[in-house]
This record gives C-alpha cells, structure tokens and sequence, in this order.
C-alpha cells in the first residue's frame, strides 16, 4: 500500500480528496495537514508516496514548504488559483487540480501518478531555482528550515548572503541559516535596488554597507556595519558604484 498525505488549509478541500481517495484502496491517507509547518513535519515523519498540496495556505505556501524537501514525494496541487498551473508544474508535479474538480478529474490524476510510477519513480520536485513567478508574500521573506523547525526570514534582517558549497548562506541579525538555493536565484529574486552582488561568493545588503575601502594590488572590500569585510571583485566593485552612483 503506498503512503499519501492531504495538505490544505481547508477542512472541506481535505474532506472531498479523503473521500475521493476511499476509491483508491492501494492509497493509505496516513495525516491530514492544514498548513505547510504541520505538512512538512508530516514528510519527514512518514516519507509519503503522494501528496495532494494546496498553494495559498496561511504561514508558508506550498511552494515554499517544498523548497523545505530534500526529497520530495510525487504532488498533486490541489488549488482554486489557476495562475499556478505553469509554476506547478515547473516544480515537476504529477498533475494540477483546479477547485472545484470532479471525482473523474481526480481519478485521472491518480491513474496519471500510477502510470508514471509503474515507468519509473517520480523525479524529486527540483529546488525552485529557475521558477518564475514568485508568490508576492515570497519576494519579502526567506523561509528556511532550521533543524526539524521552520524559521521565516524578513528580507529586512538579512544582512548579507554567501555562496557554501550547494547552499547559500543567509547571514542575519539572528545568525546564519543555510538555503539549498543558487547565488544566481537570490541575484535575480532580491530587490536590485536594495541588495548587489559584490562578488561571485557575495551579495550584501547595501543599508548594511558603512564603507568601502581600497586593498591590496589594485582590490577593494566593503565594511558592513556588523564589521565583516567583503571582498569585491572588479565586475562587483564597478556594480556597487553604479548603485551608489558614485
């Protein structure tokens, strides 16, 4: 029997798919979820087969509660925003229902998870680093996971980001947090006129920057006021003068 989870935010959603799945004997529902904190806990805890995933559900979206996954089940989105569809898919859904759907839409849905299972698994929904689209709560906060917590980021407290590795580090007030995201993503995500890339392991918030001062042969590196210094490389250096218009 494969494992399935129903995250959404609304008792009756949660209710129609439950009882939609009673046809679907090989489908064992093992939690109902009413947020993306409460469904992420539920993945890491029952390492489900399916999920059926609402998008505009309060604290986290669904798409932000993915990112979270390292290893994401197959997703069916379950939404009433049809504006979605393209972004869905791009983070490599199974399918995309539209409320309200039929009880044969949905069964359509599971024979489409079903088939594609019996070819081979379901490739793990990719870090959403290429999606375009960004829900607009997204564009003014970062939502990382923080042990087997989740800690939303105001856009506001970061301070700057660093390139490690296949991560991001995401440097605040309040310490460091990682993000399995690319330097490229938060180059394009944040706001140009808030945040610039200084070099190709660095991007700083410029209400952080004090000064910025000469180096060796020729170089130079940004004081922030937390006391870090932050090389800049040349193609960086002539970027943050052009912000500053300096």
């Amino acid at each position: 029997m494969r494992k399935c989870l129903i995250i959404d935010d609304e008792p009756l959603a949660r209710s129609i798919v439950a009882e939609y799945l009673q046809g679907h004997p090989e489908l064992e529902v093992v939690q109902e979820c009413g947020d993306g904190f409460e469904g992420l806990k539920a993945i890491l805890q029952h390492h489900p087969d399916l999920i059926f995933l609402d998008i505009q559900m309060p604290k986290i979206n669904g798409f932000e509660m993915l990112e979270l996954v390292e290893q994401a089940p197959g997703v069916i989105f379950t939404t009433a925003f049809d504006e979605y569809a393209i972004k869905a898919f791009e983070a490599n859904a199974v399918d995309y229902l539209l409320k309200p759907f039929s009880k044969e839409r949905f069964d359509a849905a599971i024979r489409k998870w079903m088939q594609s299972q019996a070819v081979s698994a379901i490739p793990a929904a990719p870090p959403l680093d290429e999606v375009a689209g960004k829900q607009p709560e997204e564009q003014l906060r970062i939502v990382v996971r923080a042990g087997n917590n989740i800690r939303i980021i105001p856009v506001a407290d970061v301070l700057y980001l660093e390139a490690y590795d296949d991560y991001v580090k995401i440097h605040t007030r309040d310490g460091v947090f990682l993000k399995k995201k690319t330097m490229g993503y938060y180059e394009k995500a944040l706001n140009q006129g808030q945040f610039v890339r200084v070099h190709r392991s660095y991007i700083i918030a410029l209400s952080q920057l004090t000064r910025i001062e000469p180096f060796e042969k020729d170089s130079h590196i940004a004081l922030l006021k937390s006391g870090e210094r932050i090389p800049l490389s040349k193609s960086g250096y002539g970027r943050l003068r052009t912000v500053l218009g300096i």
